[in-house]
């Protein structure tokens, strides 16, 4: 039987690909990184709560939304 991964190895993972990709937004607005920061964390949190793409593509999609309007 195959194991899957552990939830913290995933988590730490995830969290290790962000810190990545965001440090490569200097040159970035701070609405613009909002946006993104806030599409990251919402396709996480989506993905966490029901694990399926649709569930990630959302959470990611209503994540940036809030962090777009929220860096405003």
């Amino acid at each position: 039987m195959k194991q899957s991964l552990p939830l913290t190895r995933v988590v730490c993972a995830t969290l290790l690909a962000s810190i990545f990709v965001l440090g490569g937004c200097s040159g970035m607005t701070r609405q613009e990184k909002g946006t993104a920061t806030g599409a990251v964390v919402g396709g996480v949190v989506g993905n966490v709560l029901c694990g399926g793409i649709l569930c990630t593509g959302a959470g990611a999609a209503a994540g940036g939304a809030i962090g777009h309007e929220v860096s405003k």
